[in-house]
């Protein structure tokens, strides 16, 4: 009798398997949402999104219209219509309100049901978020324009969301490979659409220089423009140049335009100019800021180069000009001032920097570093702004208020927070997408620096390393990925090695550990990838190779 019972009983629970197996794979198609909500209940049913429906803006919340408009906007470019705002709930209507009592800054709840959709938020930041979500339960034909549907269903469920850590970034390298606004835009739009808030934009290099500073005009005449870029990598067989001007820069008045075009979407836009390495472009146009009695050219090759600017009053005169214009466009809390990979060969010979030195009571042109960096922070406080900066800004005493973005590792970031400076975890071993993505790297892929980052690695990492006290992992304010261009040369190219890699970081960022499940993910990735198909996203399907199984994830 009980020999008979057993395989039954094994029956039973591989046929309990199965339909697990298979309700959560139509509960990801379903509800496939990225980032993956903190708490989602399926329902019943669906809201028919249609001509008549109206949204609400309840009494306490006239100043959610920026966000509610963006829904607006979405149905109206892909259907042809516009959703009209109505004053009484009734059914077939979409209302928004405001709760203070919510704790998250970001925070909101959405309620679908057959008759209505209901959001709760306790900012129009956090409502703006939700209608991404309520987006990403439409079908991708809300992201095709004149698409001829005139209804979307939506899902029913019940949804309680907020981030996991309020920084949520990506920089964009256009120095090195210059890219039209209308590119960066679309950026933005996407990076909204996974609730990334943060573009990092970095404008100036050893290649070029991308931003106009109207008191320096010889930065867009000179700065702005190589004359021609190296073929091939860097290590391999010297290939030449191929013997064609690359560059460009944006006006102000674009880079204003962008900036209002970003707050639209509640994202914000951190400028980063350069300092004091990276800055051969900002050399050519003004020689006077080096330390050498030289003439300098913009790069047209990769790497890091020896000539700096020089730390005198000349060049801090010109840096703070610089800045004051910037923060004229960029009305962000913080500026990037970089501080990477500055070399100090040129300060150990220079009389200009060991006068500096000497006078300052400095110990080496580390302490150099340092004393120019908390320069800059100094003008930038002043200003009620503050710094960010790579790792390398540790070295020699870290400035006051500085905030580090750690990227060679987690070095960085954990001395940081150990000094109870705040932190921004961006390490090139997961989170730098100008790497490769598959291990035959240039046999199937375009040309990348290096390195190898699977998809699948990028949703394994957790941004609070395990060797920090809860009171110092505090200090990690969120998590940033790079897309450096040396080898990044076309719109399409970066949209390949962005997505759907930035869709992993979105879940990275918002999404608590315990959620977090990478064969879930894959499942939900599969059916968000449609959006993004009918968005025209050039992404990667390099993922679609690999295991769909679920990494350890460890940590805090």
């Amino acid at each position: 009798m009980l020999t008979n019972l057993l395989p039954r009983r094994l029956l039973l629970l591989t046929g309990f398997f199965l339909l697990s197996l298979a309700t959560q794979a139509q509960d990801a198609a379903r509800y496939a949402i990225i980032p993956k909500p903190v708490k989602l209940t399926p329902a019943k049913g669906e809201f028919q999104l249609g001509p008549k429906t109206q949204v609400l803006l309840g009494s306490n919340a006239p100043d959610l219209k920026t966000a509610t408009d963006f829904l607006v906007d979405l149905v109206e470019t892909s259907a042809g219509y516009k959703l009209g705002y109505g004053t009484k709930d009734k059914k077939n209507t979409i209302s928004f309100r405001l709760d203070p009592s919510i704790a998250n800054e970001e925070g909101y709840q959405l309620e679908v049901t057959p008759k209505k959709v209901t959001v709760t938020a306790k900012t129009a930041k956090g409502a703006f978020l939700a209608i991404q979500t309520l987006r990403q339960l439409m079908p991708a034909a809300i992201e095709t324009k004149n698409s001829g549907q005139k209804s979307f269903k939506i899902p029913a469920v019940s949804i309680e969301d907020a981030p996991r850590f309020a920084y949520r970034g990506l920089m964009l390298d256009v120095a090195r490979h210059f890219q039209p606004i209308s590119f960066v835009k679309k950026y933005i739009d996407l990076l909204a659409f996974y609730k990334i808030n943060t573009l990092h934009f970095h404008l100036t290099e050893d290649q070029g220089w991308r931003i106009e500073i109207k008191k320096y005009p010889k930065l867009q005449e000179i700065s702005a423009w190589r004359k021609e870029t190296k073929v091939g990598h860097r290590r391999d067989t010297d290939k030449g140049f191929d013997g064609k001007p690359h560059g460009g820069y944006y006006t102000q008045e674009e880079l204003k335009d962008l900036v209002a075009y970003a707050q639209a979407r509640f994202i914000t836009v951190i400028p980063e100019i350069e300092m004091p390495g990276h800055s051969l472009a900002a050399l050519a146009a003004y020689p006077e800021l080096g330390c050498k009695d030289s003439t300098y050219q913009v790069s047209g090759t990769w790497g890091v180069f020896k000539d700096i600017y020089c730390p005198n009053e000349v060049t801090f005169k010109f840096l703070e000009d610089v800045l004051t214009e910037v923060m004229a466009i960029f009305p962000s809390k913080y500026i990037h001032i970089g501080g990477d990979e500055a070399p100090k060969d040129v300060w150990k010979k220079s009389a200009k920097a060991q006068e500096v030195i000497k006078r300052e009571g400095l110990k080496d042109e580390h302490e150099l570093q340092s004393y120019f960096i908390q320069r800059m922070e100094k003008f930038l406080n002043s200003k009620g702004r503050a710094i960010i900066g790579w790792d390398e800004i540790l070295e020699g005493g870290l400035a006051p208020n500085a905030t580090v973005m750690s990227w060679r590792g987690e070095k960085g970031g954990i001395a940081a927070a150990k000094q109870k400076h705040d932190v921004i975890m961006t390490p090139n071993t997961h989170l730098y997408f100008d790497h490769y993505q598959t291990k035959e790297n240039l046999k199937v892929e375009p040309q990348a620096i290096g390195g190898f980052l699977p998809l699948e690695k990028v949703y394994s990492y957790n941004p609070v390393p395990a060797v920090l006290t809860p009171e110092e992992a505090k200090h990690v304010l969120g998590v940033q990925a790079n897309l450096w261009t040396e080898y990044i040369p076309t719109q399409e190219h970066a949209e390949s090695m962005t997505f759907p890699r930035a869709c992993a970081l979105a879940e990275v960022a918002w999404t608590p550990l315990t959620q977090k499940d990478y064969a879930d993910f894959r499942l939900r990735l599969e059916q968000n990838l449609k959006h993004l198909d009918n968005l025209k996203v050039n992404y990667s399907r390099y993922h679609e190779k690999a295991p769909a199984a679920t990494p350890a994830v460890g940590g805090r």
